[in-house]
């Protein structure tokens, strides 16, 4: 779709909300209208080398165009997608630094079904699956978008974590720098002798989201263990799926009982290791979750070990880690819908037997 329209100004606009240096013509792109990266002048696709034998200077280039993406697909989240963002932690001071996820509009006082996205760790923020293919094919394949055109229309409300958003950037001044050398011990070398040079940028850990384990706990805590929703259902992408299973073993009883489907995407998740002998996680993971796996198979067809038993496995339709989300979304939607459902008949007529025997009794 439209995600092109009215983008010709390009990404440009954004410049103000990240430091740029250098001169600016080598980050004239612009989405076309289908989502497609183009230059401004030449229109040709994104090219990594830009500058020949020039490896530094590319590889800014690239964080600087992605800071920019990540810019344009919040932007996108509430203006095409007619979502919230919502500040977290909640009780946070004015001038604490926050950090923040996505969340439909009608909020989770509404009885439906939610559904939660988990995308996999690294420079990519809320929205995104991959940046490599947001950048070389489109925002189509590479964002989040689909899904949550796809969860609006047929779940109800919706939940997209930030999982990545863990730390803010302090510049400081050297002396500064000096008095916090206890806390930097982890991350320079020992002798202190580089300590200047590594910490010139400080990183500040957001309170309750430092990890994205402990944002996705810090979530589920405030926002979607208290939902009315009756279905709750994750998608999991790469390390999504290991965070999803570290909040199950917190979390045991109150995520079994909420969550009724999980959607595994070539994730990273080992539920012997992470569940160790826990049988009850074990047996609700069969009957509740489903992996997607990288696959020269058609999507959907069964595939991989039986020995790993901790969930249905079926291909993703592709081989490619980044492009499975997008390759999955059909089957993994049929499969959320199918698991609803059950649950749904699973949840009543149990009930209505119980009433009548009581009535007959």
């Amino acid at each position: 779709g439209g995600s092109g329209v009215g983008m010709m100004e390009g990404l440009l606009r954004f410049k103000m909300d990240v430091e740029i240096s250098q001169n600016m013509e080598d980050l004239e792109y612009y989405f076309n209208e289908n989502g497609e990266l183009r230059h401004m002048l030449t229109k040709k696709p994104f090219v990594y080398s830009y500058y020949k034998k020039e490896h530094e200077r590319n590889h800014k280039r690239y964080k600087m165009l992605g800071k920019l993406i990540t810019l344009h697909v919040y932007e996108l989240l509430e203006k095409e997608c007619n979502l919230e963002r919502i500040p977290i932690p909640i009780d946070a001071k004015e001038e604490e630094p926050k950090s923040f996820f996505f969340m439909s509009k009608e909020g989770l006082g509404v009885p439906t079904s939610l559904l939660v996205l988990l995308q996999d760790k690294g420079v990519i923020r809320a929205g995104q699956w991959g940046q490599k293919v947001i950048f070389h094919h489109s925002l189509e394949k590479g964002t989040q978008i689909p899904y949550i055109k796809t969860a609006l229309r047929e779940y109800g409300s919706l939940i997209v974590l930030n999982p990545n958003d863990n730390f803010v950037e302090m510049k400081e001044e050297p002396h500064l720098i000096i008095k916090k050398e206890e806390e930097l011990s982890m991350s320079v070398p020992c002798d202190g002798s580089d300590l200047l040079r590594t910490s010139r940028k400080l990183l500040i850990p957001k309170r309750c989201c430092s990890s994205p384990e402990e944002h996705t706990s810090y979530v589920w805590d405030h926002f979607i263990s208290t939902s009315a929703a009756k279905n709750v259902a994750f998608i999991a992408h790469g390390y999504g799926g290991l965070v999803f299973l570290d909040l199950l073993c917190k979390k045991r009883k109150e995520v079994m009982s909420k969550v009724c489907a999980v959607a595994f995407i070539d994730s990273r998740h080992h539920s012997q290791h992470q569940a160790r002998t826990d049988p009850e996680i074990q047996t609700w993971m069969h009957t509740n979750c489903r992996s997607w796996v990288l696959s020269n198979k058609p999507l959907d067809r069964p595939t991989g070990s039986l020995m790993k038993f901790d969930c249905p496995k079926v291909s993703a339709g592709t081989e490619n880690h980044e492009l499975a989300p997008y390759k999955s979304l059909s089957s993994i939607f049929r499969f959320l819908t199918r698991s609803s459902k059950t649950r749904r008949l699973s949840n009543f007529p149990s009930q209505t037997i119980v009433t009548r025997r009581t009535k007959r009794n």
